[in-house]
C-alpha cells in the first residue's frame, strides 16, 4: 500500500496525526484551520485507505458524545534503516511510528561502494522475507548532499559517491541517504526527546563527538554539515592533545577512546569503556580526576551550545552518554562556569546509548523521504 494522501490537505492531515496523534477531529481541524466538513471527508478517505484508524476511548467531549480520536495504523508501512559503520552495517526495521521491529548486524568485508551496496541489498532481502519495505534510509558519517551523494566519508575513503543512485539501481525501491548525525537528530525531532520542542540541540558522544541543531522546527544544515567541526571546539587549555594536535578539544576530552586512553594510562593497564562505567563507582582518585576533567569539559561545551543557539533542551546521546551521569556534578559545574547567573536553566536530557538508535535514525530518514514524497 502506498502513502495514500493524494492532495496537499490530505497530506497535512496525515502528517499531523502521524506526528501528534491520536488527535480528535475538532483538535485536528483547529490545528490545520480546516472546516469540519472538509476534515470529515479527508479523514474518511484516509481511514478507508488503511492509513488512519479511529481509536475508541471512554472520554467524552463537552457535548457528552464519545470522542473518537484519529491515529495512524503503525504497521501500514515499514522502513529499513542502515548505519554504515567502520566494520559493519547495522540495520533496523521500523513501522510508521518509528517502533523498532528488528535489528541486525552484518560484518563488512571491505569499504568499496560495491561492498556497501551489496551488503545493504542483502539486508534488504532479509528484511523483505517477513515485511514489505516501503523505503530505505542510510546514515553515513561524512558530508552527504540532500540528494544522497556522499561528498566525503574519510573512514570509508570515499569522495563523490552517489550512494543513493547506486542503491536505487540495485534494489529498486526508494532510498534516502543522509549524514548519520542528521538522521539521528531527525529521529529525535519527529519521535523522541525533541518532539515536544521547536528549538533543541543534540550532542552525541562516542568514537567522536557530534552536534545537531533544530531551530524553529527546522534542522540547521549547510555544506559544512558532516565535517565534525564541534570535535575540535576548545574546552581545556591544559587538556590532552587530539589526533590533529589540538589541545583540550572535544575529541581529546569527551570521546570514549580518549577517556578510556586517559584512564588506562592512569591505571597502568588497558580498560574498555564498559569497565570505565563500572570503575567510576570505585572512587579511585585517578579515575575521578579523568572524569572530573571530562565532566567539566562537557559542561563547558553544553554551556557554549546554550549561549550560542538558545535551545529549550540539550539532548545527549551516543554510546558515550554515560559520561553525563558519571560526571554529572562536574558537568553542572562546567556549565555554570560558562553561563551568566541571570540566564535560564539549561535543560539536559539523556537519550539511549543503544547502537540501534543510529540505524533507527536512518530508518526515520527513509520514512521522512517517503511520506514527503521526495523523488530524485
Amino acid at each position: 500500500m502506498g502513502w495514500q494522501p493524494q492532495d496537499e490537505l490530505a497530506q497535512s492531515v496525515a502528517l499531523e496525526v502521524l506526528l501528534h496523534g491520536p488527535l480528535g477531529r475538532s483538535e485536528l481541524a483547529r490545528r490545520l484551520s480546516l472546516a469540519p466538513a472538509t476534515l470529515t471527508r479527508i479523514s474518511a478517505d484516509l481511514i478507508a485507505s488503511g492509513l488512519l484508524t479511529e481509536v475508541r476511548t471512554t472520554r467524552t467531549g463537552t457535548s457528552g458524545r464519545p470522542s473518537i480520536p484519529l491515529a495512524v495504523v503503525p504497521d501500514s508501512h515499514h522502513f529499513l534503516g542502515i548505519k554504515v559503520a567502520d566494520h559493519c552495517l547495522t540495520a533496523t526495521v521500523i513501522n510508521l511510528k518509528a517502533e523498532v521491529l528488528t535489528y541486525r548486524e552484518l560484518p563488512l568485508s571491505g569499504h568499496s561502494p560495491r561492498d556497501i551496496v551489496e551488503g545493504i541489498a542483502f539486508l534488504t532481502d532479509q528484511a523483505e522475507e517477513s515485511l514489505h519495505i516501503d523505503a530505505i534510509g542510510v546514515g553515513v558519517g561524512g558530508v552527504v548532499t540532500d540528494r544522497g551523494i556522499v561528498r566525503s566519508a574519510p573512514f570509508l575513503m570515499w569522495e563523490d559517491v552517489d550512494l543513493a543512485e547506486l542503491l536505487r539501481t540495485r534494489i529498486g525501491i526508494p532510498v534516502f541517504v543522509a549524514n548519520d548525525l542528521t538522521a539521528y537528530t531527525q529521529a529525535q525531532h519527529w519521535f523522541d526527546l525533541g518532539a515536544r520542542h521547536k528549538n533543541f540541540a543534540v550532542l552525541t558522544l562516542g568514537i567522536g563527538t557530534g552536534y545537531g541543531c533544530v531551530a524553529n522546527g527546522k534542522k540547521l544544515e549547510n555544506q559544512d554539515s558532516g565535517i565534525g567541526l564541534v570535535g575540535h571546539w576548545p574546552l581545556d587549555p591544559l587538556g590532552p592533545l587530539c589526533t590533529k594536535g589540538h589541545r583540550g578539544c572535544a575529541e581529546s576530552m569527551l570521546t570514549t577512546p580518549a577517556i578510556t586512553r586517559s584512564i588506562s594510562e592512569a591505571l597502568g593497564r588497558e580498560v574498555t569503556w564498559d569497565e570505565v562505567i563500572s570503575l567510576a563507582e570505585s572512587e579511585d582518585p585517578a579515575i575521578s580526576a579523568v572524569l572530573r576533567a571530562s565532566g567539566l569539559a562537557l559542561g563547558r561545551l553544553i554551556g557554549a551550545i546554550a549561549n550560542l543557539t538558545a535551545p529549550e533542551v540539550v539532548i545527549i546521546g551516543g554510546e558515550g552518554v554515560a559520561l553525563a551521569s558519571l560526571s554529572n556534578r562536574w558537568m553542572r559545574q562546567g556549565l555554570a562556569e560558562t553561563r551568566d547567573p541571570r540566564a535560564s536553566v539549561v535543560h539536559v536530557e539523556l537519550a539511549s546509548p543503544a547502537n540501534e538508535t543510529w540505524c533507527r535514525g536512518a530508518a526515520v530518514i527513509g520514512l521522512q523521504g517517503y511520506v514527503s514524497k521526495r523523488h530524485y
